[in-house]
């Protein structure tokens, strides 16, 4: 059975409802002693919920990004990707839930600096299964969406830092997917467009999207509708 056969089939998730949902998740690294990078978790975040995760440098934030992004396996646990199980599928299964379910934003853009907006957005479509009819049409709608319309020929080179964000951010909505996971958003950005990206962030929490950031920065974390907090390696509920 393919992925894409398991995402029919919602029974299979512990919460139908759930878009992500960790059971007794754990990252361990081997050494004398193991480290434990995130020791047993658990965490439900419902479809349209927007949720901060946020801690000081070394406390397992990018072991988190990493197994929630598929871009790692736990060592114990579980992680159910829009109801599917993730831990032991084939890597073929999880590069194509990672496709279709999660959009990524990152610290650092991750812009191609010689192709246009336009086209760094159509790129992202090649990978994500959006029909070939369909791609400009809707990398203009996910620029529009970003109110950056009027920038499709532009060069990344020639934005502001905001504006480069926001084009991240088209390219990572682009194929609807089903939860944003934003890393760091605002980390090199100044204050103005820091405010700006994160009031984009609030329209599409509005419009339905299921967000996920994970900061440093209580500003950003603040902004969110529920708080995580993680420290060495241990996820906990803030008020």
């Amino acid at each position: 059975m393919s992925v894409l056969d398991v995402l029919a089939e919602p029974e299979l998730g512990t919460d139908p409802s759930a878009v992500i949902e960790l059971v007794d998740l754990a990252r361990q690294f081997p050494g004398d002693p193991p480290v434990h990078a995130l020791h047993p978790s658990n965490l439900r975040v419902a479809a349209g919920e927007y949720v901060s995760v946020i801690g000081p440098s070394g406390s397992g934030k990018s072991t988190l990004l990493h197994l929630l992004g598929l871009l790692d396996r736990p060592t114990e646990g579980e992680y159910l990707l829009a109801g599917v199980p993730t831990s032991r599928a084939s890597e073929r299964d999880r590069a194509a839930l990672r496709a279709g379910v999660i959009g990524f934003v990152f610290q650092a853009f991750h812009l191609l600096p010689h192709r246009s907006v336009l086209e760094n957005v159509l790129l992202a479509t090649l990978y994500s299964g959006v029909p070939r009819g369909e791609r400009r049409e809707r990398a203009l709608a996910a620029l529009d969406r970003v109110h950056l319309g009027h920038r499709v020929d532009f060069l990344p080179t020639v934005l502001s830092g905001g504006e480069r964000q926001r084009v991240a951010v088209a390219r990572a909505v682009v194929a609807q997917p089903h939860v944003l996971l934003a890393d760091e958003p605002t980390g090199n950005l100044d204050s103005e467009n820091s405010a700006s990206v994160l009031d984009l962030f609030d329209e599409l929490h509005r419009d339905g999207l299921t967000l996920l950031v994970i900061t440093h920065d209580a500003a950003v974390s603040a902004r969110a509708q529920r708080r995580v907090r993680i420290a060495d390696g241990r996820l906990t509920e803030m008020p």
